[in-house]
């Protein structure tokens, strides 16, 4: 569960820090009762980073599969083999 606190809390660092590893959750920090930042380990922050990396290259693949530029297996294998002289 999502954990929100005021900015005024972030002067508890160990506890903050301790609250993100425990839960894996990122923590959501407000000022004057509006939403301001969000906190999170390195670990979720690299895993989100990894998952939004995959998420564009799955993008640029099905566009250029919509636009037909593929080529099957074989085909860049031998290429490859070419190119590389094996």
């Amino acid at each position: 569960m999502a954990k929100i606190i005021p900015i005024k809390d972030l002067k508890n660092t160990s506890e903050i820090s301790e609250m993100c590893h425990k839960t894996g959750d990122p923590i959501y920090i407000t000022k004057n009762g509006y939403g301001d930042m969000v906190i999170m380990s390195m670990e979720n922050y690299e895993n989100m980073m990894d998952r939004l990396h995959m998420y564009r290259e799955l993008g640029i693949s099905e566009q250029q599969i919509e636009e037909g530029k593929i080529i099957d297996a074989e085909s860049s294998l031998n290429s490859l083999r070419e190119k590389y002289g094996l």
